[in-house]
């Protein structure tokens, strides 16, 4: 059954932080919780697991209410909090026996889960010698420790640098092919478009869009063409009436009122003897969709 959220609303005084939200996860996978800071994003996790109550509608685990007793769960929260002068591994597993592990258990999962994300060197340093990108990785190991089967991931990827970033998308992948149900609360929706196949998009506590990724985008249709030519193009593309959406350094993305008018202006260039190195047809991205949706609603 997975998870259930239904009618989720939670309020602090006049305002309603979450307006009777509503999504299922029915499968392992990734499930993208969307939005900009502030959205509720934070707020409908925190109720999800009963940190904060709600004041109507529940969150059920294979129908069951969400508790430490009923499930172990992972939260990654988005405010970080290691012990700064504890040694690494000793914590990691001091976490791991407070959640119900033995010491040699802990120990384990600690070191297996280091070296996935390559922090081995560091199992012996105090917390805070490290990198905030490594502190960041540890309270992952600390939230994981014990293998849940249900983790809660609130802006993993915040202040992680390329490299530690890939680190951390590779481990994600792992746990979904262990079979991990995991919720991605993030406002950067490029990392939900690489992970994500059910999403919902909140703004001001409201789901503006929710659905599979692929239908949210075909709903859309393909209205954005890349172009890459060796020649400036622009003013063969302002006479097929095409409106420049985004110029980058060697190319440029064009807004399409249909699929005809691209081939016009394929046609178009060719007959001036311009050959694109790329074209393009596509659907929008899900932040082009989301600026959208978000200035309809207000």
């Amino acid at each position: 059954m997975g998870l259930t959220v239904e009618n989720l609303t939670k309020r602090f005084g006049e305002k309603t932080a979450i307006h009777h939200l509503n999504f299922v996860m029915e499968e392992p996978g990734v499930f993208g919780l969307l939005g900009t800071n502030g959205a509720g994003k934070t707020t409908t996790i925190r109720s999800i697991l009963g940190i904060m109550q709600p004041d109507e509608g529940k969150a059920l685990w294979n129908g069951k209410k969400i508790t430490r007793d009923t499930l172990a769960f992972g939260y990654l929260p988005e405010e970080r909090g290691i012990y700064m002068k504890a040694k690494v591994l000793e914590q990691l597993i001091y976490f791991g026996m407070l959640r119900g592990m033995k010491k040699a258990e802990a120990k384990q999962s600690a070191q297996e889960l280091m070296e996935q994300l390559q922090v081995t060197e560091y199992q012996n340093m105090q917390a805070e010698k490290l990198s905030k990108g490594n502190q960041q990785k540890i309270q992952l190991i600390a939230a994981i420790i014990h293998r849940p089967q249900l983790i809660f991931l609130d802006e993993p990827f915040s202040g992680l640098d390329p490299v530690n970033a890939a680190v951390l998308r590779n481990l994600v992948k792992k746990l979904v092919k262990e079979g991990k149900y995991i919720i991605l609360s993030t406002h950067q929706m490029e990392t939900v478009e690489e992970y994500c196949k059910n999403l919902v998009i909140l703004d001001r506590g409201k789901a503006l869009l929710s659905g599979t990724l692929k239908d949210i985008k075909r709903a859309y249709g393909r209205s954005n063409l890349i172009v890459s030519a060796e020649k400036d193009v622009r003013d063969i593309a302002r006479q097929e009436g095409l409106e420049v959406f985004e110029e980058r350094a060697a190319e440029t993305e064009y807004k399409i009122q249909s699929e005809e008018m691209a081939c016009r202006f394929l046609k178009h260039m060719l007959a001036e003897e311009i050959y694109p190195l790329k074209f393009q047809i596509m659907e929008p991205s899900l932040q082009e969709i989301f600026v959208k949706k978000a200035g309809e609603s207000r």
